[in-house]
């Protein structure tokens, strides 16, 4: 009888979920589209192991899992720099393993960032829900059973994939994770509601990462900053900040009470009652996902004309990356 295509649980480290590309389409009804969140790390560890349509994987916060292969498996670790161990060996980032039937995988302790991502040849084999395999904690949906991963539980990987020629990911094509971030910034919808002084603040002065940072949102600590004064409309809250209820973008800028701006990342509530005084553009919010409290923070405000050729240069970047594997 073949080995069942799985892997066991050990230890399941400080925050692992499965997650893939996301989840489109159901904002609307206040389910965010969730995924991981460092998109392009996710990608190239699929694309190493032959995983071409977003396949599920693996997300790791801070501390990783230990787990045993049921069965020969194909393997790549990317994201984050974290030491990579089969059996107590040590084995690189950014490159496709093979883990044989009974084989243990497991992490040191992360170098860097805050994120890294395990992809499995065939991806894990959980149901789709609303077209995702992506875990929603706090819905419970998704992923393993809607919930992060547990001690004694026994994921199932799906059939292998063709390999790429290409097994290493060139250090080119690689992410940098820094503790020192320049994070673009649409301002808007509600920057008019931030003094001149407040706005200079957002936007000049330097930020830091608390440990208030999760895959709802993200809180900085710095100068704060100072609002306007008006007598708040019916329907909206007492604090400065508070607006009568709208929309959120992803990567969406709040600052409660003027002291600590958060960015709404993947898994953020889709509306509420605080205003949004920018957005992080698209092709920075992985950027953003890599950073770990203490990350040091400049807000720099773009245009839309920049930010379109930042999305541009993303994709044509992680093209690039894709293509070298081939």
């Amino acid at each position: 009888m073949a080995s069942e295509r799985a892997i066991e649980i050990n230890q399941p480290g400080l925050a692992t979920t499965v997650q893939d590309r996301g989840r489109v389409g159901y904002y609307d009804l206040g389910i965010p589209q969730g995924g991981a969140l460092d998109q392009y790390s996710a990608e190239l560890a699929n694309a190493l192991v032959g995983n071409v349509d977003g396949e599920a994987l693996l997300e790791c916060t801070y501390l990783g899992p230990a787990l045993r292969a049921l069965a020969p498996l194909d393997v790549a670790v990317t994201g984050a720099p974290v030491p990579v161990q089969v059996n107590g060996v040590e084995h690189p980032q950014w490159t496709r393993l093979s883990l044989a039937e009974g084989d243990e995988l497991s992490f040191g302790y992360i170098g860097g960032g805050s994120r890294y991502y395990l992809a499995f040849s065939g991806g894990i084999d959980v149901p789709s829900v609303l077209g995702s395999r992506s875990t929603y904690l706090l819905g419970a949906l998704g992923g393993f059973q809607g919930r992060k991963l547990a001690a004694g539980d026994v994921v199932p990987i799906g059939a292998p994939r063709a390999l790429p020629p290409g097994s290493v990911v060139d250090p080119e094509h690689r992410p940098v994770f820094s503790r020192h971030q320049d994070v673009r910034v649409l301002l808007g919808l509600y920057d008019h509601r931030l003094t001149e002084r407040g706005l200079a603040n957002l936007v000049e002065e330097e930020w830091t990462l608390t440990p208030v940072a999760d895959r709802a949102g993200l809180r900085y600590d710095g100068p704060g900053v100072e609002w306007r004064e008006r007598v708040q409309p019916f329907g909206a809250g007492s604090d400065p900040s508070n607006i009568v209820d709208a929309g959120y973008a992803v990567g969406s800028i709040q600052i409660p009470g003027g002291t600590q701006p958060i960015v709404l990342h993947r898994d953020a509530v889709s509306g509420g009652g605080y205003a949004m005084v920018a957005t992080v553009i698209s092709a920075d919010m992985d950027l953003v996902a890599r950073a770990a409290p203490g990350t040091k923070t400049h807000f720099r405000e773009v245009d839309l004309d920049t930010a379109l050729l930042a999305r541009k240069d993303r994709t044509q970047r992680l093209s690039a990356a894709l293509a070298s594997l081939t």
